[in-house]
């Protein structure tokens, strides 16, 4: 909580929690009580706790000798905190002997960290609670201020009772105080002793010590040996002497700090001596000396002795001396300086740890007065740099250095000048050390660049120099280079007459300090140029002395601040050569060049580009001596060599066992691949890459290493490189065939043993990372080796969620997989691993990655998380649930457990009933009501989305949310046992709904909104059948509270502000696109369902509509950003589909519509793709909802023109990109591989493609615009035909885009219905387009079957349709153009004749409705060209013959099949296999529902056979009426040839011979006589049965399927079909009679049956006319040429006399004489 890693968050709540528990740390480790009788009987009398765990509680005391109710709390709090097993689990434990004993060391274990743990808080409050920067520091104060009276005197008790305390026994604590306890025991006492000194130490550091608490404070240390006199002292091992000594470095500074140094050097500073506390205890002081005099064997009394010369001397000056120096010179004896630099390099090195940095400042006013007070030569002069650079370390300090340069320890800056550059290490040491922020760099570059003093040292005087008498003085009497370097390189240049001082002279040699200025950086480049000559010199090791401290110096300079790094560039480009020339000498300088890496990581951290090319040339990293191609090649590591790095790390690191090198080479490679290189420079570092997944990760953990910890760093570093690759974006890296770093990664991983190695970091386990955190010293902040470890295990974690994403799909499991989700034996298997994570309290981050991770393996991994687990399964279970409850939890732990548990529904079956744990009620079998048992998680999430908790800081809005999500998951996945627990528990819908009822703040922010988003979810997934009143009665209240209104408003104002803001309104877009998404959900269920929903009145609906409109046009009328435009997208599509839902309430929109539509075809194509196509839909609904009538709307201009700029530009795109893919076709010979490799385009042929849409929406436009006053004008200024017809010709020759040509086609069909639109098709030259291409859709069967035509449905788009199609527009385009269509119609039937023929006879052997269909089209087709016979007989006489014939048998076929119905429905069932036709209805029946529920029962099947029946006769009797229609154009007119004595009977063919007998179903029986009466005797029995079953409804017949308008039209087509046929008949007849070659004999026989037959049907049919029925509609298609053209219903004065029905009594009278 004091950490801020719980889910109390608020300083408020903070303050309350100290509040409470203050008491507790101001006793320390005295508030647990040793054993008490009392305290027994207590326990025994308390009947709220179990006998076995008071029992076991006893036990407890024994051991730990611990007051018995405190131990018996204590394990409650262990088996509520850290005990990993069940309930039930713990009865078996407590009674075994063994596992008990196991517990009670576990529990042993917990009472040692909770004393720790109690002392780390009171640590942390002195650590923070005067630092501004805490966002605690006012209640750490407050707490700070309560505790302050006597923490001090209460704490040094304590610690005294520490090092006093006897050693338990098994006699006094039971035969478990075995020796290894006795020592952990002890352990934990020095650990204790450790933390009270460090908290005794920050206290002094912020308030005064008294001098006599100095001098108990004093005896007391001298009494324990500063730590090393400890009671105990046999037990004291190995492992522990790092603790003892820290036990005497707190000692030796709580002391130091007690002496006040730093008051006391002000105090000398401004002689004000007797201020300070100690000028006032003269008795005081004296005993101090005694006892001071008596120390000086150990090294801790160094600091304590030096701090007393040092206040002696300034306090009381006069009387000291000889005791002053005595303890002086056992000061230094005791190396004091040496003991400082090692005693803050013990206490911690990181930077952000208190006790060390109150350390060092407490040595800084030491050194500082010390090096005032003393002459330097006193004093051990290296030693002291080396503990002035340790203190310089602290952050703050060397800001206070150059504040007062020339004070203190300015001192020792200047003595290290005065030797420079003779030796260059201890300035730049010092100096590196004063590096802080960017303001201590400027003053450290400056400083080193005006130099003042050249020190130089001589063995022999040399001769170019005149010296004074007494040698105190030289002078240079020539100029000197002061570097031997070639001429041109840079140089120091010492001037003639210059002056040196000499500093020491004589025998030995001479030290001279020359006048003389220069920059110190151009003397650092002349020392690198030199370590370059020498290199291979002997004189290397002292070179590289030198350089060292350089190359730190620019280390650190350039990562504090990089602004100076051009004045470095002399330095920093010199870099790359030295390292080249260093790594290839025989014994490397490996400090050297960890350096200069260093140096590197830092400078690509900025320019990767450039260091990365420099870096290349160098040979230092490893490369690849071919170019790299496949993964294979990669893999093996071919042709790759290791680099002057790789040969270092063989040869001579792993031997020594220091990896400085390495680690600097895995930095550098992580900057690198984290600066966003190129593609080509990613592809140059794989060698490095590799080499660490193959050479280091694999094995890292097996070298040797002389340091504990650097193994941890390595593993680390290696998992961050990862971690950099697979987070890569892969725009970044081209995807060609060759690999990239992230696929190179992916692969190795997933395939080679670098993935086991990964999987063993993630297979440390819970275990091993409490012990390690447990021996670290709890000073080492985040740098200790726990944390490394920790922060290891999460970037395993990290990178195998990566790889199991990025990983491409295979069918193959990977090694890495199979190692994630093998059960290994013992339970030891990485699940287990994994989920146990759990139980980690340290760092909150670990528990939630290991459960990210398990969640990623659920849904992948095809295994049984449950099965697992096995027997930890339930002991886990409660792990995670109790987390997920408590009040404490850091939230994102709990958002990690519910989203696991939500993915766990859908894919873990197991393991989710493992959590609901549902219980059946009453324990019987068969019973069905289930109760939620005691670990179920729905209890929890109940309680998370209950509206009374909502607001509470450990509910926020996140956790709502995923409570509401795993709710929701349960309901899609349909888990009706939990759900219907859920339903009846009371309040469950109100609770759910409650959200919805909110009102949120306006858009701006918009965290809050999110978690009410799963509620509309819920509410969406309910099922409609059976809701419960409390759900109904929620979906009325939100009707009635006008909630409909306010989401439609908020989302709209939501799209509106996401729209205007742009930029910052993209933080928060995930969220906005699931409100919007959920909304548009809610919306079509309240469409489909509005009864339930209560979504009914028309005014909402209108309000809701217009809402939904302005979220579009807002969308998608600004400047356009990705976000908008996917919200526009998915408002488009909601826009629509309530346009489809209420047709009447949908007001006028084309306006804002067609505003919009302006707006997207000007935005960025690629991304408006889908959203044009919604618009495009939309406008088609629009104009057809108002079914407009010509010229009533204004924007039908503007419309065109965009429409028809679009459809040309789509075209054209087409054209490119179907020329494209033919081209890759041509290449690519295997079809499939085709689809995946060819760049599809955005031109993908889609039936809601933009482009088909477009075409659509032109085609509605036009139909609109009937007498062309804009379409004109728009296709004359947008090539638009030319265009689509090019596109159209392509496709129909490649037969691709099928979609398309038939959409182009349906435009150009409307078009066709107008003269001026007819005469533009033709004029575009559609023929051209059409003619020829067409033959590659169909392919004509060599022996004329029926094989090609297809038994599809006619109703999903495919090439047969296309042909009907053409077919259709020839037949408009004749019927509208007339003669200046003739030529190119008859083009048509001549190029596609076989095609035709066939079409015709095909009827015969498949009535499948296409097939029937495109006879139809053809037999129209053919209707329109006969009216053209002379021109037909002129160009095509003999496809002109074949056409009659096959019309005839046709008329023949059809007949046949509507004579015998039985013999139809036995057709269809053979033809397709079973009773049901494939195809649906054709349009003008009812939609086809009833068929989709085959199996329903007998009766639908039934009606539904009856229904495809009915289907086919309606297309046979449509097409037998055409045929009869075309006939009636190749047979002579009937009045001139009753009429016409001399007319020309060549001129028509017999069409019938002449025979009566009824039409066999027989290709080889010619069509005669007989086929025409059976003609007209099918069509009247079908009408007379219409007419029947009027008025006596039978069950199943054509009246029950068809509505009253169909049976109309079915009348007029069977009139229509009669007249015809008489008209045939008549024509053919009359001119049988007149045939010259014609038997007079045949001849007679004709007229008799004739005119018997005849007869009959005549009486039939006026019998049929009294009953009334319609008039014929021949008027309206018979052709003008005849007799008496009759006006559609003109009756004459009595029925029977029908116009037709006279003209037949007129024959038979003619044909009776």
């Amino acid at each position: 909580i004091l950490l801020g890693r719980s889910a109390l968050r608020e300083p408020a709540q903070i303050d309350a929690e100290l509040d409470r528990h203050w008491d507790r740390l101001h006793q320390g480790l005295s508030y647990y009580k040793p054993p008490s009788s009392s305290s027994a009987g207590k326990v025994k009398e308390n009947k709220d706790v179990a006998q076995p765990l008071k029992d076991f509680g006893l036990r407890i005391s024994k051991l730990l000798s611990l007051d018995e109710q405190q131990s018996v709390q204590l394990l409650q709090c262990y088996l509520q905190e850290d005990y990993r097993g069940t309930r039930d689990s713990l009865k078996v434990v407590l009674k075994d002997e063994r596992q008990s004993q196991a517990l009670l060391l576990k529990i042993a274990d917990y009472y040692y960290e909770e004393r720790m743990c109690l002392l780390r808080c009171v640590l942390l409050l002195l650590t923070y609670f005067q630092d501004e920067r805490h966002p605690y520091r006012a209640e750490y104060s407050n707490c700070v201020n309560k505790l302050e009276k006597d923490l001090v005197s209460k704490y040094q008790s304590q610690f005294e009772n520490l090092f006093k305390a006897e050693a338990p026994t098994w006699e006094t604590h039971g035969n478990l105080m075995t020796e290894r306890q006795v020592s952990r025991w002890f352990l934990q006492c020095l650990r204790e002793q450790s933390l009270l000194l460090e908290i005794i130490f920050l206290y002094y550091a912020y308030f005064e010590m008294s001098s006599s608490d100095l001098l108990s404070f004093t005896k007391m240390f001298k009494e324990q040996g500063f730590g090393l006199r400890q009671t105990n002292r046999h037990l004291v091992d190995k492992s522990m002497d790092a603790l003892v000594d820290r036990i005497g470095y707190l000692s030796s500074l709580i002391l130091v700090e007690g002496m006040d140094i730093d008051f006391l050097h002000k105090c000398a500073l401004e002689d004000c001596t007797d201020q300070h506390q100690f000028s006032s205890a003269p008795a005081v002081i004296k005993e101090m000396d005694q006892l001071l005099l008596t120390l000086g064997d150990i090294p801790h009394h160094g600091p304590v002795l030096l701090a007393w010369v040092l206040l002696r001397h300034t306090l009381r000056p006069d009387e000291s001396s000889p005791v002053v120096r005595r303890i002086g010179n056992t000061a230094l004896q005791l190396g004091v300086f040496k003991y400082l630099s090692t005693m803050l390099k013990g206490l911690g090195v990181s930077g952000n740890n208190c006790t060390a940095s109150t350390a060092k400042m407490c040595i800084y006013g030491l050194l500082s007065f010390v090096i005032t007070s003393f002459e330097e030569e006193s004093l051990q002069c290296s030693h002291l740099i080396d503990a002035a650079c340790e203190v310089l370390s602290a952050p703050s300090l060397a800001e206070v250095f150059w504040e007062m340069p020339n004070m203190g320890l300015g001192m020792i800056l200047d003595s290290a000048v005065g030797m420079f550059p003779h030796k260059i290490g201890p300035l730049l040491q010092l100096l590196t050390a004063l590096l802080s922020n960017k303001s201590t760099v400027k003053k450290v570059y400056n400083f080193l660049d005006k130099m003042s003093f050249y020190t130089q040292v001589y063995k022999h005087k040399p001769n170019d120099i005149i010296s004074k008498d007494d040698e105190t003085l030289w002078r240079r009497q020539t100029p000197k280079l002061l570097y031997p370097l070639g001429t041109g390189q840079t140089n120091l240049w010492m001037p003639q007459g210059v002056l040196g001082q000499v500093m020491i002279g004589g025998e030995q040699g001479y030290v001279v300090r020359w006048d003389y200025s220069y920059s110190s950086w151009t003397l650092f480049t002349c020392e690198v140029e030199m370590l370059l000559h020498v290199v291979s010199t002997a004189d290397v090791i002292a070179h590289c002395a030198r350089v060292k401290p350089i190359l730190d110096l620019v280390h650190k300079i350039i990562s504090t601040d990089w602004t100076v790094s051009d004045c470095l560039l002399p330095l920093t480009s010199r870099i790359y050569m030295l390292l080249q020339r260093l790594t290839s000498v025989i014994n490397p300088p490996v400090d050297v060049i960890a350096s200069c890496v260093n140096c590197l990581s830092v400078l690509a951290a900025r320019m990767p580009g450039k260091v990365w090319s420099s870096l290349h040339h160098t040979g230092f990293l490893p490369f690849a001596s071919n170019p790299l191609t496949s993964m294979s090649q990669c893999v093996s590591a071919e042709g790759m060599k290791a680099g002057n790095y790789g040969n270092l790390l063989v040869q001579i690191e792993q031997p020594r066992g220091e990896y400085a090198v390495t680690i600097a080479f895995l930095r550098l490679i992580t900057t690198l691949v984290k600066g966003q290189l190129g593609s080509t420079q990613n592809k140059g570092l794989i060698p490095c890459v590799l080499l660490v997944l193959k050479e280091m990760l694999p094995t890292y953990h097996k070298w040797r290493y002389n340091t504990y910890g650097v193994r941890e760093r390595i593993g680390c570093l290696i998992l961050e490189l990862i971690h950099a690759i697979l987070n890569l974006s892969p725009e970044g890296e081209d995807q060609g065939s060759t690999p990239t770093l992230q696929s190179l990664c992916i692969y190795s991983l997933a395939n080679t043993e670098a993935g086991q190695a990964v999987v063993n970091i993630m297979g440390v386990g819970v275990d091993t990372i409490d012990v390690v955190l447990a021996a670290q010293p709890s000073s080492c902040g985040s740098e200790g080796p726990g944390q490394i470890l920790i922060q290891t295990v999460k970037l395993a974690f990290s990178v195998t969620n990566n790889v199991i994403r990025l990983k491409p799909p295979s069918d193959a499991v990977s090694p890495l997989e199979q190692a994630l989700t093998q059960h290994g034996g013992h339970g030891n298997n990485l699940i287990v691993v994994l989920a146990k994570y759990i139980y980690h309290k340290h760092d909150p981050a670990l528990p939630r990655l290991a459960i990210q991770l398990l969640k990623r393996l659920a849904t992948v991994a095809p295994m049984s998380v449950y099965a697992c687990l096995g027997s930890d399964a339930a002991a886990i279970r409660d792990a995670f649930l109790t987390r997920l409850q408590s009040k404490t939890e850091d939230m994102r732990i709990k958002v990690m457990i519910l989203e696991f548990l939500t993915v766990a529904v859908e894919t873990q079956p197991g393991l989710i009933e493992l959590f609901l744990n549902l219980e059946v009620k009453d324990g019987n079998e068969g019973s069905k009501e289930f109760l939620l048992g005691e670990w179920s998680c729905l209890h929890v999430v109940l309680d998370l989305i209950d509206s009374k908790q909502q607001g509470k800081y450990w509910c926020p809005p996140l956790l709502h949310r995923a409570a509401l999500a795993f709710l929701l998951a349960l309901w899609q996945d349909r888990r009706d046992s939990a759900i219907s627990v859920l339903r009846t528990k009371e309040k469950f819908w109100e609770n759910l709904t409650t959200p919805l009822f909110g009102t949120l703040t306006p858009p701006s922010d918009t965290t809050e909104v999110f978690y009410r988003l799963c509620s509309l979810y819920q509410l969406n997934n309910c099922n409609f059948g059976s809701l419960e009143q409390s759900l109904k009665d929620g979906l009325q209240k939100f009707s009635n509270a006008r909630r409909y209104e306010y989401w439609s408003q908020y989302v709209k104002s939501l799209v509106c502000h996401v729209a205007e803001m742009e930029e910052e309104g993209i933080c928060y877009f995930p969220e906005t696109q699931m409100l919007i998404s959920a909304w548009r959900m809610l919306m079509i269920l309240s469409t489909t369902h509005s009864d339930v929903m209560q979504l009914t009145e028309d005014a909402t609906k209108l309000k809701l509509f217009m809402d939904v409109l302005d979220g579009t046009k807002a969308a998608l009328t600004t400047p356009m950003s990705v976000p908008c435009l996917r919200l526009g997208s998915m408002m488009a599509t909601l826009l629509l589909i309530l346009l489809k839902q209420w047709k009447r309430s949908a007001p006028d929109i084309l306006s804002p519509l067609s505003l919009i539509l302006e707006s997207v075809l000007q935005a960025d194509q690629q991304m408006m793709e889908r959203t044009k196509a919604k618009i495009f839909s939309a406008l088609i609904s629009v104009l057809q909802i108002q079914g407009l009538n010509g010229g009533d709307i204004s924007q039908l201009p503007q419309l065109l023109l965009s429409v028809c700029e679009t459809v040309k530009d789509e075209a054209l795109a087409l054209i490119d990109n179907t020329r494209h893919m033919s081209q890759m076709a041509d290449t690519v010979e295997d079809e499939d591989s085709m689809e995946t490799d060819s760049p599809r385009g955005p031109q993908k042929d889609q039936r809601d493609g933009v482009c088909v849409l477009a075409l659509h929406l032109a085609k509605e436009l036009c139909r609109t615009d009937e007498d062309g006053e804009h379409w004109v004008s728009v296709m004359r200024k947008v090539p638009v035909l030319p265009s689509v017809l090019s596109a159209v010709e392509l496709s129909l020759r490649s037969k691709h885009n099928l979609y398309f040509t038939e959409a182009a086609l349906h435009l150009l069909l409307t078009l066709a219905r107008t003269p001026q639109g007819a005469a533009a098709v033709a004029g575009a030259g559609v023929i051209q387009t059409i003619c020829l291409p067409l033959l590659s859709v169909y392919e004509v069967s060599p022996n004329g079957t029926s094989q090609s035509f297809s038994r599809k449905s006619q109703d999903s788009a495919c090439w047969p349709g296309v042909y009907r199609l053409c077919m259709s527009l020839m037949e408009s385009l004749l019927k509208t153009l007339r003669y200046n269509f003739i030529n190119e119609a008859l083009d048509f039937v001549g190029v596609h004749q076989e095609r035709i023929l066939q079409c015709l006879n095909a009827v015969r052997t498949v009535q499948s409705l296409a097939c029937l269909d495109e006879a139809d089209h053809t037999v129209g087709f053919l209707l329109q060209l006969s009216s053209f016979c002379k021109e037909w007989q002129f160009h095509l006489p003999k496809l002109l013959r074949d056409v009659q014939i096959n019309l005839c048998y046709l008329c023949q076929t059809c007949t046949y099949l509507l004579h015998s119905k039985k013999m139809l429905h036995h057709y269809l069932q053979a033809k397709n296999g079973e009773a049901l036709p494939p195809g649906p209805l054709p349009r003008t029946q009812r939609p086809p529902q009833t068929l989709t529920k085959e199996a329903a029962g007998g009766g639908e099947r039934e009606e539904a056979e009856q229904k495809a029946l009915l289907a086919v006769q309606c297309s046979l009797l449509k097409i037998l009426s055409k045929t009869l229609a075309t006939l009636q154009h190749f047979t002579p007119d009937c009045c001139q040839i009753l009429l016409d004595q001399c007319m020309d009977l060549a001129e028509y063919r017999t069409l019938f011979v002449l025979s009566f007998t009824t039409p066999a179903f027989d290709p080889d029986v010619a069509p005669s006589f007989g086929t025409l009466l059976a003609t007209i005797n099918v069509a009247l029995s079908m009408l007379s049965e219409v007419d029947l079953k009027k008025k006596e409804p039978v069950s199943l017949s054509i009246v029950s399927l068809a509505s009253s308008e169909e049976i109309q039209a079915l009348k007029s087509l069977l009139m229509f079909t009669m007249e015809n046929c008489f008209y045939v008949l008549i024509s053919q007849a009359a001119r049988c009679l007149k045939d010259p070659s014609i038997l007079p004999r045949d001849k007679q026989r004709l007229k008799q049956e004739l005119s018997s037959e005849l007869s009959t049907l005549l009486s039939s049919l006026s019998r049929h006319f009294r009953r009334g029925s319609p008039s014929s509609p021949a008027s309206g298609i018979l052709p003008s040429t005849q007799a008496k053209p009759p006006t559609p219903g003109s009756k004459a004065s009595h029925e029977g006399q029908e116009p037709f029905i006279q003209l037949v009594q007129a024959f038979v009278r003619l044909v009776q004489r």
